[in-house]
């Protein structure tokens, strides 16, 4: 698992690096985690995963702002 994160730390530096705006980063982390989802063997757990996988980049930083505000 350890590895597994650390690849993820790797490729999201790399992107990061190469000049990738922030909704390409969702994009990329969307597919991962799509991919990740069809893993799963319980149905109820897989939909519910690809529902959460399937959120458009505007949902996510609506999200991700109001999160970064109620932090504050």
């Amino acid at each position: 698992m350890s590895a597994r994160i650390l690849a993820i730390v790797a490729a999201i530096a790399i992107l990061t690096a190469t000049g990738c705006t922030t909704q390409q980063l969702h994009n990329t982390g969307q597919a991962w985690q799509r991919n990740q989802c069809t893993q799963l063997v319980d149905q109820q757990e897989r939909e519910r995963c690809l529902a959460n996988a399937g959120a458009s980049y505007d949902t996510y930083k609506k999200q991700s702002d109001l999160e970064n505000t109620q932090g504050k």
